[in-house]
């Protein structure tokens, strides 16, 4: 039977009646269509993170149970999201999520990735709201929704929680041990970015650094450069290309020059094909950075403001802790806020 009817043969049905019965008829097709058999349905939540205001921060995609999905699916599904990442939830038995972590994988629209600062601070802001609900209906305790484990890629990343001072849940992870890598040369860097080597600032150095993911730390003098700058050239990339870095590598600015007293840093990720709203992961490379040069204290929190130029301002909260010349306990928060929430069918 052919079920395409044109619009035409429709209306030339006889009577109401006969438009009434044409009308059942399309109704039951399509709901067949929607129900066709092994069809698979996943819920999944978008959340803005590092915000508390909807339309702001870096927008995530969380599938809360990806049970049976394969690879190549869960590719598909970040790149028809499009967003800069999306997570998706692997549910264990409670005794191995206690003693693991809740296993996370993180993809970006064109592959897997080890970690990411907004999708690790998303997805956890997410379980947590779903244990909130399981306990007000008794299936948790309280002190359930006080820290988030997760199992990535990268290791154990613990998340954990409280209420702030304006009343919105505040997340903080705890990102690895940072792995300072490569200081640059000043003129070299310039001469890539086409900035003149004086607007970068000498007062620390130009370094690649890791606490999940490899970004190259650029600290420029004014804000008035760091808002005009541009994607890097080929040739920038071509360098951090020859660093063989494993995985991603990128340039992530920051200057001091805030113009707030209440903002310890202005930053922007801009990367070879876009502009990241918040970096979650530059930010913990930059608090581990900020805190071996001394332009931050050991467990100071620095405010850092990124994406204002692409207006999804974020605000993220970074810390760490130094003993001796070593850097650890990387922590970086902010809060998270729901935003949409749907079905995928498979």
């Amino acid at each position: 039977m052919d079920v395409k009817h044109s619009r035409r043969s429709f209306l030339q049905t006889v009577g109401v009646a006969g438009i009434a019965a044409a009308a059942r008829n399309v109704g039951a097709l399509a709901e067949q269509s929607n129900s066709v058999e092994g069809a698979r349905r996943f819920h999944w939540f978008q959340m803005d993170v590092f915000t508390s205001r909807r339309l702001e921060g870096n927008p995530l995609a969380v599938f809360t149970d990806a049970r049976g999905l394969t690879d190549s699916e869960m590719q598909g599904l970040a790149s028809e999201t499009n967003l800069q990442e999306t997570t998706f939830v692997f549910p264990r038995d409670a005794a191995i999520e206690h003693e693991q972590g809740i296993k996370v994988r993180i993809f970006i629209p064109t592959e897997e990735i080890p970690f990411g600062g907004h999708p690790t601070l998303g997805t956890a802001m997410v379980l947590r709201g779903m244990r909130l609900a399981s306990q007000k209906s008794g299936a948790a305790k309280s002190s359930d929704t006080d820290e988030i484990t997760l199992d990535l890629k990268v290791g154990k990343i613990p998340v954990t929680f409280h209420t702030d001072s304006s009343g919105n849940i505040f997340g903080e992870m705890h990102q690895v041990n940072p792995i300072f890598g490569t200081v640059h040369d000043r003129e070299t860097i310039a001469a890539l970015l086409d900035l003149p080597p004086d607007e970068i600032s000498s007062d620390a150095p130009i370094q690649t650094i890791s606490t999940g993911l490899y970004f190259v730390i650029v600290p420029v003098k004014k804000l008035s450069t760091l808002q005009r700058l541009t994607v890097a050239p080929k040739k920038a990339y071509d360098y951090i290309a020859g660093q063989k870095l494993p995985g991603l590598g990128d340039f992530y600015y920051v200057t001091r020059d805030t113009g707030d007293p209440a903002i310890g840093l202005r930053s922007r990720g801009l990367f070879s094909t876009s502009e990241d709203p918040a970096t979650g992961s530059a930010s913990g490379c930059t608090a581990a950075w900020m805190v071996r040069y001394g332009i931050a204290q050991p467990e100071q929190t620095v405010h850092i403001l990124q994406g204002v130029e692409i207006k999804r301002p974020s605000h993220i909260f970074v810390r760490a802790r130094k003993s001796g010349d070593t850097v650890t306990n990387v922590r970086v928060g902010g809060h998270a806020v729901q935003i949409m929430e749907g079905t995928f069918s498979l």
